[in-house]
């Protein structure tokens, strides 16, 4: 999740709505000392070589937070910055299947939680998200499903 260098350039990302079926998100929480403490974020990471956007999805979910999705729906996506050609995809996940988390070194103090999609929405208002990506992916996904009630 940290490296961002590709030859050179940012590579894509994508940034996940884990939603189980009484719509809890998965919510992953660690320290981050460089931004002053405690922040949450969504699974979510940057392509590996060919990756497809919904490949990294699929893998960055499984390994962060050991969950597997039988249905995905792409949310949009969105440049990185203004001045690199990189983006960031968002995806909600359904029909999952939780298992162990398969975290790499450097996210070995991820914490996975499971939060109401309204908490999860709450704390990013409050900005307790790092990064901007799992805020619009929750903003987006609860959209999304409270369209589909209707």
């Amino acid at each position: 999740m940290t490296d961002t260098s590709q030859r050179g350039a940012m590579r894509d990302a994508s940034v996940i709505v884990a939603r189980d079926g009484d719509g809890m998100v998965a919510v992953l929480a660690a320290e981050f000392p460089r931004h002053g403490g405690e922040y949450m974020f969504l699974p979510g990471g940057r392509r590996e070589g060919d990756e497809t956007p919904e490949e990294c999805a699929r893998r960055e979910l499984r390994e962060e937070s050991g969950v597997t999705a039988g249905t995905w729906r792409p949310l949009g996506s969105y440049a990185i910055t203004l001045n690199a050609s990189a983006r960031v995809h968002l995806f909600l996940a359904e029909g999952l299947t939780c298992g162990p988390q398969q975290l790499a070194p450097g996210e070995a103090d991820f914490t996975l939680m499971w939060w109401p999609m309204a908490d999860a929405i709450r704390a990013a208002v409050q900005g307790r998200f790092l990064l901007q990506g799992g805020p619009l992916a929750l903003l987006l996904a609860q959209q999304m499903t409270s369209a589909g009630a209707r």
